[in-house]
C-alpha cells in the first residue's frame, strides 16, 4: 500500500493560553527540515532560531558542523529525515521546539490522511487561531508578562514594551490576529 499523499497536521504552541494553533497540510514526504520551515512560516516565527524535534527519546534537528554536534546526545539530520518515517499513522504525534533560549515547545498531531488535491501548493494552512508571540520575548512566562504590560496602560512597564513591539517591528500587537491569506501567500514561497 503507498502512503497517502498529504498530511493534515494540528501544530499547537504549548504553555499558552487560549491555544494558538494552525492545521497545515504538508506532503508525506516532506523532510523534517522544510516541515520547520513551514511550521515557522505559519506560525509566524522568522526562522532566526535554532530548532529541532523530539519524538520520544529521539532527537532532529540541523547538523551545525564544528564538533557542535552529538556533544550531549545523538542529533538525526532532520534534513535527511522524511515526515511519513516519524509518523507512521494518524494520532500520531511529536514535539517541535523552535528558539532553544525562549525554548517555545509545539504539539504536532497527524490528524488525517488526504489525497493530493490537483493544482494545490503545498505546504498550505487551512486554519488557525491567535497570532504568534512576538520573537525574543522570553518564552511563555515572557509572554504572559508583555500581554499584561500591553493591555493596562497603567502597568509599570507599558511604554517601554509597546515602544519595543514597535522598534521589533510588532507595531500594535493583537494577540487575536490571525492572517490566513498572508500566511499561505508566505507558505506558497516553500518548495
Amino acid at each position: 500500500m503507498s502512503e497517502p499523499a498529504i498530511y493534515q497536521l494540528r501544530v499547537t504552541l504549548l504553555g499558552v493560553r487560549p491555544p494558538i494553533r494552525r492545521r497545515l497540510q504538508v506532503p508525506s514526504g516532506i523532510t523534517l527540515r522544510r516541515l520547520s520551515r513551514a511550521i515557522q512560516v505559519a506560525m509566524g516565527w522568522s526562522g532566526a532560531h535554532l530548532h529541532g524535534f523530539r519524538i520520544g527519546r529521539t532527537e532532529y534537528g540541523p547538523h551545525l558542523g564544528d564538533g557542535l554536534d552529538d556533544v550531549f546526545y545523538k542529533i538525526h539530520d532532520d534534513s535527511k529525515v522524511k515526515l511519513a518515517k516519524v509518523l507512521p499513522r494518524k494520532g500520531t504525534g511529536l514535539v517541535y521546539i523552535y528558539d532553544m533560549g525562549d525554548s517555545w515547545h509545539h504539539e504536532v498531531r497527524l490528524e488525517r490522511l488526504l489525497p493530493r488535491e490537483p493544482r494545490t501548493h503545498y505546504p498550505r494552512c487551512v486554519a488557525g487561531a491567535r497570532a504568534c508571540p512576538p520573537e525574543d520575548c522570553g518564552g511563555t512566562g515572557g509572554y504572559e508578562d508583555l500581554l499584561a504590560a500591553i493591555r493596562d496602560s497603567r502597568h509599570r512597564r507599558h511604554k517601554e514594551l509597546v515602544d519595543w513591539l514597535k522598534r521589533c517591528g510588532y507595531g500594535a500587537f493583537d494577540p487575536e490576529a490571525f492572517d490566513l491569506p498572508r500566511i499561505n501567500a508566505r507558505l506558497r514561497r516553500i518548495r
